[in-house]
């Protein structure tokens, strides 16, 4: 199977059975976004969420949290991996969308890593769902499934699957594609020990032909 067929049987295939993909995190607005991806930073999004209800009713928006101090702030997070450092990225970023942009979350990547707590990865989901740009957020479950897939080769780095990703895949599938990824490393390309028996996806999947065929080397003894 050749890498353009690969990608081509993936794309079809989430098309028919994920076409409206999207985050699972719960936000209503832009801010809230950006706070609840930040948030999710080596956090599940099931933690994100049980936090943010409280946290939006508290602080709606950039101008209310930015006048927040440390220790107003940060029992709202107190159970999100590194509360610490969160609580000042939260401040830090709500300032300076504040007095740098208007109280307007940025809508490119350069400009959205200006702020706190901001790195590619969380300026690639914020202009993925908020503004619907190509940008593919490379985070464990999209760096694992696409390289068990068989959609990389060789990526040693976030950015490196990012790139090959992107070159591969059509624009317009590029911010569901993000999704599609996620999604299936959490629920059934796990990291310890994927699902492939409810799998669809084994006739294209690296991973599940090199398992394959070593099971088949093994003799009983």
């Amino acid at each position: 199977m050749t890498l353009k067929e690969r990608y081509a049987f993936f794309i079809a295939y989430f098309s028919q059975h994920q076409p409206t993909a999207e985050t699972e995190l719960h936000y209503t607005n832009p801010f809230e976004l950006v706070v609840a991806v930040v948030l999710s930073a080596q956090c599940t999004d099931k933690r994100v969420n049980l936090v943010t209800p409280a946290l939006f009713q508290r602080y709606p928006d950039c101008y209310a949290m930015s006048r927040a101090s440390f220790d107003e702030l940060f029992p709202y997070i107190r159970s999100v991996n590194y509360p610490n450092s969160k609580t000042k990225h939260l401040l830090g970023l709500s300032q300076l969308l504040c007095t740098q942009f208007n109280g307007e979350i940025p809508a490119t990547i350069d400009e959205l890593q200006t702020l706190p707590g901001v790195g590619r990865k969380t300026a690639n989901v914020v202009v993925s769902v908020l503004f619907d740009q190509a940008a593919m957020a490379v985070d464990t479950h999209v760096f694992r499934v696409a390289a068990r897939l068989g959609l990389t080769k060789n990526a040693k780095t976030p950015l490196a699957c990012e790139l090959q990703l992107v070159k591969n895949i059509p624009t317009q599938h590029i911010p569901r594609a993000h999704h599609w990824l996620i999604l299936h490393g959490r629920y059934v390309c796990v990291a310890r020990k994927p699902l492939c028996n409810t799998c669809a996806l084994t006739d294209i999947c690296s991973y599940y032909q090199k398992a394959t065929k070593k099971a088949k080397l093994v003799k009983p003894t």
